[in-house]
């Protein structure tokens, strides 16, 4: 025999309740006896409270028509779901003899003006008898002889109304003695029962699975079905972790840990009558009863997962006492739960220093003046002579738990907890673990909860796939279009070969922002921008990425926009790593330049910018790469325009200097007015990051950059300056001569050594490694103490869409990389 236990959501509608009885009927079928225990419909019991409490108040009008809709759905019920006449009219007939002492209830306590703990049980208690009576009768006119069973005559408790102790001897006495004569589908109340004197009592929080769990216990049951509306115990939250799933077995101490963290299925005081009688509990869904659910015993049963699930508290007060007071002396924690328990506040986190300077606890924030009142009473004496502090409150926590009966013994998973929760910028304030290894608990702010749950639930859970979540500045411009073509060309690649999906999650331009928490589809992002995307605003866009708390968060800004830089330091201080073409960010002031590095450490965020010096090129990286193995660097050398390094590579023979600059131009290599490549101010920016990125200190001002545009010229419109530029050609064409006359070439460069940098058009031998520079090509040369002999040599593209979104696609992987391990 089993006892099938069905929730507010599974008895709340005619079509659940239609579920109901397939689910017993195939029960049947294999010649299996079930009992029913059920729940109020769904709300109703907080219906019924609600009602009680505003004819309280006497609220005439308000508790009347409460009470007029609750009786009107059930009345709904039992005419659209019983079809047999007979026994419509017989439970018609009842059902109105039951509403009538209801009423009269709620007219007894506006009248009085007084909800007594015992009024109001037996108040609320009409919620299940209702249910179980409609259940019971919906059954037989389905031809399954279902049996009302009000749990009052059965189930006897203390006089706690609200909250009764059950009294087991009597109880299963009564239960067996009344099951020897049942012969058919009982269908029992759950969540109440009665005192000795007949009063009627619920059994609080959880009370229908405890009936459950009672019942099943007195009558031997093979096992406990809780149905309910999702697919068993699942891994987390569904509604905060989408890729959530159904654990398939658990241990009674995994599931009342669980509970305890905030899972919502069971209620940890049911499971004690099954564990002490070894019954173990299945948890199904009513709407998918195929599924097989969890299942629930004494063993955990085999699982590769180190951990079983991730569970979370919101809303927690952190109170702190402490003192040196408190150092050494014995009984200082007894007095302090004594208080707390007389007080009737229950701890639900504690933890404590080896040092013995102070004790943590979690309590319900609605019980801090109490707390605070009792301790501060108890420990007066102490607190007048600061031995001990007053108490410490912190508001607005979560307490967030990893568990599983497989930790014991395993090293490493506390460690892979506490840094999933570090690099996404999540601080934890208290730590506890337990010796048994069952669960590691750590409270956060509750701001950061689903971020925590989604980083914890993917390092553990889902090691097939993880995920980063783009918020794009700059989609329409060049590089930004170039991108996210690659993100989309990449993503099965990634998904399938690197176990990483890159979610697109928000777009904007100067017009229009988008954001989609399921990700935007990448194949028609431009109409999806155009046809539903809302008025651009980075301060919103911004503001939204940092309420949505993705873990991951990647910001990526393909802008050349200062008015984006200035919201890189509010990015990084919430954690969200950034990686940008974009080099304003790393050329304004040193301090600045400090800031943004000193942010990103602080808030274990990434802040990336390889792009900003040769577009696709390794040059930063390798940079770094020298600096942190310790070797030192003597000399940069760098061609960092492509438009230059393509003029003067091109600029030989016969060749007029202008030709070759319209000739650039034509081709697509400089800026709209070429006087924005030949100043030299982007090379000077590229130097400047290289210098300060070697450990210099200096601003973009102390740089000495040679204009390639006379002084004469650099203030006139663009078309005169087109129109007077083969004025230039003869100024030139003497430098190309002198150079030629020595076997030299002319390249455009910057110089990076002994802490100065300069930037001018030199000329350079054949057995320098410029000299066979061709095309747009870039080259970076590093002369280093490991490399002083032999320069280490970068060459390649430093310009164009293409390697540009590919270098900023590279790192946005390699952030998932580090995220991810």
């Amino acid at each position: 025999m089993k006892v099938l236990k069905f929730g507010g959501s599974s008895v709340g509608s005619i079509e659940n309740i239609h579920r109901i009885i397939n689910i017993v009927r195939a029960e049947k079928a294999q010649d299996k006896e079930v009992v029913l225990v059920c729940s109020a419909f769904n709300k109703v019991t907080d219906q019924l409270i609600n009602a009680g409490k505003l004819a309280e108040k006497k609220d005439n009008n308000t508790y009347l028509e409460i009470f007029q809709n609750f009786k009107d759905r059930h009345q709904t019920t039992i005419e659209n779901i019983i079809e047999d006449t007979a026994i419509k009219k017989e439970m018609m007939d009842e059902f109105f003899e039951s509403m009538d002492r209801v009423e009269d209830i709620l007219k007894g306590v506006h009248l009085l003006g007084e909800l007594s703990d015992k009024t109001l049980a037996q108040l609320v208690s009409y919620g299940e008898r209702f249910s179980c009576f409609i259940v019971a009768g919906a059954l037989r006119n389905a031809g399954l002889n279902g049996i009302y069973v009000n749990a009052t005559q059965l189930v006897r408790t203390d006089s706690n109304y609200l909250s009764a102790k059950v009294n087991f001897e009597k109880t299963n006495k009564n239960i067996a003695d009344f099951f020897e004569a049942v012969h058919g589908v009982a269908v029992v109340t759950g969540f109440i029962g009665t005192d000795e004197h007949g009063n009627v009592t619920t059994l609080g929080r959880g009370g229908s699975d405890y009936t459950a769990a009672i019942f099943a216990a007195a009558l031997k049951a093979s096992a406990i079905e809780i149905w309910t509306d999702v697919d068993g115990v699942l891994t987390a939250d569904p509604r905060r972790v989408e890729q959530a799933f159904t654990i398939p077995t658990l241990s009674y101490k995994e599931a009342m840990e669980l509970s305890h963290f905030g899972a919502k299925v069971i209620y940890p005081p049911s499971i004690q009558p099954a564990y002490i009688k070894n019954i173990p509990l299945i948890i199904k869904n009513t709407f998918n009863p195929e599924h097989p659910g969890t299942y629930i015993s004494k063993d955990s049963g085999k699982s590769t997962n180190i951990i079983k699930g991730i569970s979370s508290l919101s809303d927690i007060a952190l109170l702190r006492m402490e003192g040196t007071g408190m150092v050494g002396v014995v009984g200082i924690a007894s007095r302090l739960f004594a208080t707390l328990s007389r007080a009737g506040i229950n701890i639900i986190f504690l933890t404590q220093g080896s040092s013995e300077h102070s004790i943590c606890f979690g309590i319900l924030p609605g019980e801090i003046k109490k707390a605070q009142k009792s301790v501060e009473e108890e420990f007066r004496y102490e607190i007048q002579n600061r031995q001990i502090l007053p108490l410490v409150i912190e508001t607005n926590n979560s307490i967030i738990a990893v568990i599983g009966e497989n930790m014991t013994n395993s090293p490493g998973v506390s460690a892979k907890m506490f840094k999933a929760l570090g690099k996404n910028g999540i601080n934890v304030k208290a730590i506890a673990q337990g010796s048994s290894e069952l669960n590691i608990t750590a409270v956060i702010e509750q701001v950061n909860e689903a971020k925590a749950l989604n980083a914890l639930h993917e390092i553990f859970f889902e090691n097939d796939v993880h995920s980063v979540n783009v918020f794009l500045v700059g989609p329409t411009g060049l590089i930004g279009k170039t991108l996210l073509k690659q993100i989309k060309n990449q993503f099965d690649f990634l998904q399938n070969e690197k176990s990483m999906q890159i979610n697109v999650t928000g777009i904007t331009n100067s017009k229009k922002m988008l954001i989609d928490s399921n990700g935007i589809d990448l194949s028609d992002w431009e109409n999806e921008l155009n046809e539903n995307g809302t008025e651009a605003n980075l301060e919103a866009f911004t503001r939204k990425m940092v309420e949505m708390n993705f873990a991951n968060t990647v910001f990526v800004d393909c802008s050349a926009s200062k008015h984006v830089v200035e919201f890189y330091e509010k990015l990084l201080k919430k954690s969200i790593s950034i990686v940008t073409p974009n080099k304003i960010a790393n050329t304004l002031s040193q301090d600045k330049y400090n800031q943004l590095r000193k942010l990103a450490k602080q808030s274990n965020a990434r802040f990336m910018y390889e792009t900003n010096v040769g577009a696709g090129l390794p040059v930063i990286g390798v940079l770094q790469s020298l600096l942190n193995s310790g070797d030192k660097i003597l000399k940069i050398e760098a061609v960092l325009s492509g438009t230059l390094s393509y003029i003067f590579n091109t600029y030989k023979g016969d060749l007029k200097f202008s030709d070759v600059v319209l000739d650039a131009k034509e081709k697509g290599f400089t800026e709209p007015d070429p006087r924005d490549d030949l100043s030299g101010l982007d090379v000077a920016r590229k130097a400047l990051i290289l210098s300060r990125d070697s450990g210099g200190i200096m601003e973009l001002s102390d740089i000495a950059v040679e204009n390639l545009v006379p002084a004469s010229m650099r203030d006139i419109d663009g078309k005169t300056f087109l129109q007077k530029l083969p004025e230039l050609d003869a100024m030139y064409e003497s430098v190309k001569q002198e150079a030629e006359s020595k076997g030299n070439v002319l390249r455009y460069m910057a110089v990076i050594e002994n802490g100065q940098v300069q930037i001018a058009l030199k000329q350079v031998d054949a057995q320098h490694p410029f000299y066979n520079l061709s095309g747009s090509d870039n080259m970076i040369v590093f002369t280093t103490e490991r490399y002083k002999n032999n320069p280490l040599v970068i060459k390649g593209p430093g310009a164009g869409a293409e390697v540009t979104a590919a270098g900023v696609f590279a790192e946005i992987i390699s952030i998932g990389n580090y995220m991810a391990n």
